[in-house]
């Protein structure tokens, strides 16, 4: 593998160290994995772990503490600036990856799909479309924000979201919707909208 480097601002490296000093276990260590997507980007996942359920991940030592990296991850996050931020009463970890959140290509022809054609479409409804996977030739997804939910999510599907995938990148055969659309609160079904591809 090629030599991991993750870059810490002076803010996320002092929190990391706050953190670790308020643990009371003396086996807990920072661990990083990138857990899937989210319709920003990839998801991050870091956390106080133990020390011995992260041996097999690469270590990374920074001033004051190490950083356990899932090897998994590491070419995703190779080249990552993580900061702290804090902006009023919020505050939190804010990732700078340089990295195309897909590998694979047709996995990233389809996300240009879903950032060019299909999202700016269904944000005048509140909505995104996240690409969840791409495997044999199936394009899984979820839709959030006001799609989940809607009324009207089966035609924005149907008539918007799988017809420019396929037409976009042929070798894309079914397209697939993973949302949960029983936890949204059909903001739109019952106000007389309707979808942004009806």
């Amino acid at each position: 593998m090629t030599e991991l480097n993750i870059t810490l601002t002076d803010d996320a490296r002092q929190r990391f160290i706050e953190f670790l000093a308020a643990e009371e276990a003396t086996d807990q260590v920072i661990g990083l994995a990138v857990d899937g997507h989210g319709p920003n980007g990839f998801n991050y996942q870091l956390d106080l772990v133990k020390e011995a359920d992260v041996a097999d991940h690469i270590r990374l030592d920074y001033e004051g503490f190490p950083l356990y990296v899932n090897p998994a991850s590491a070419e995703m996050l190779n080249g990552v600036t993580i900061g702290f931020i804090q902006r009023g009463l919020e505050s939190g970890f804010h990732f700078e990856n340089p990295n195309s959140r897909w590998q694979d290509p047709i996995a990233r022809r389809v996300q240009d799909v879903l950032d060019q054609q299909i999202n700016p479409g269904v944000a005048s409804h509140g909505g995104f479309v996240q690409l969840l996977d791409v495997k044999d030739a199936t394009a899984y997804i979820a839709l959030g924000g006001g799609c989940q939910g809607c009324g009207m999510a089966d035609v924005t599907l149907k008539d918007g979201i799988v017809v420019a995938i396929k037409e976009a990148v042929p070798e894309i055969e079914a397209v697939l919707d993973r949302t949960d659309h029983a936890a949204g609160e059909n903001p739109y079904f019952q106000g007389g909208g309707g979808s942004p591809f009806a």
